[in-house]
């Protein structure tokens, strides 16, 4: 099992972790929009470890026609740290330290306190933002991660990105959020932030099982 968390003020937002919270949709962090959603992607471990690999590597931002630049690991060693349980409890941090991996590119795997560059084009808007790893997951049945904003975003907030391998051997992605806009057009139009938010859970579906996307 492998649990890291990165704490660190650069964020912009003040409820870190709270797209683990049970009760996001009933008490999203002030002035913000939550979001959530989980779609059957398979069923057995062989498809639990793709879809768990392919999150890990970028895959679900890069096949939904965002790129990821100036990936940065965190400063120093990386280390397990607290995180939280599915009811949403915080877990007693450990100091066990975790392996950098790399893809075929020779970019990192998403690993605790890492910082990125997305680029792209999200409800036909420009996304210029910069992001910080806050903590990642790997257990035998369950592997995520957590990325929060910097800085640069129209909107500012989290997004967590899990897939599960269930007792009953289906495997589940499941994306949760919440987004206080930044822009003025944003603030003054929020149903803009909603759209924005299902256009990319749509492309994140997609990048992850194709077989089970919807279009837009």
């Amino acid at each position: 099992m492998r649990r890291g968390t990165f704490r660190d003020d650069t964020v912009d937002y003040a409820a870190v972790g709270a797209t683990h919270a049970p009760d996001l949709m009933q008490y999203p962090p002030e002035r913000s929009i939550p979001a959530e959603n989980s779609w059957r992607i398979g069923s057995g471990e062989e498809r639990f470890q793709t879809a768990g690999e392919a999150l890990l590597s970028w895959t679900a931002q890069r096949a939904s026609g965002l790129r990821v630049e100036d990936v940065r690991p965190a400063p120093g060693p990386a280390y397990a740290g607290v995180s939280f349980d599915a009811e949403g409890t915080p877990i007693a941090p450990s100091k066990n330290e975790v392996e950098q991996r790399f893809d075929a590119e020779g970019t990192p795997f998403v690993g605790p306190g890492m910082t990125l560059r997305l680029r792209g084009r999200v409800a036909n808007m420009h996304a210029d933002a910069e992001l910080r790893v806050i903590s990642v997951t790997e257990e035998k049945r369950r592997i995520g991660f957590v990325l929060g904003t910097v800085g640069g975003s129209v909107v500012r907030g989290e997004e967590s990105f899990d897939i599960e391998w269930r007792d009953d051997d289906e495997v589940w992605f499941t994306v949760r959020a919440f987004d206080a806009p930044n822009s003025l057009l944003y603030r003054l139009v929020p149903a803009l932030v909603k759209r924005r938010r299902r256009e990319l859970f749509a492309r994140y579906l997609r990048a992850i099982s194709p077989l089970y996307a919807t279009p837009v």
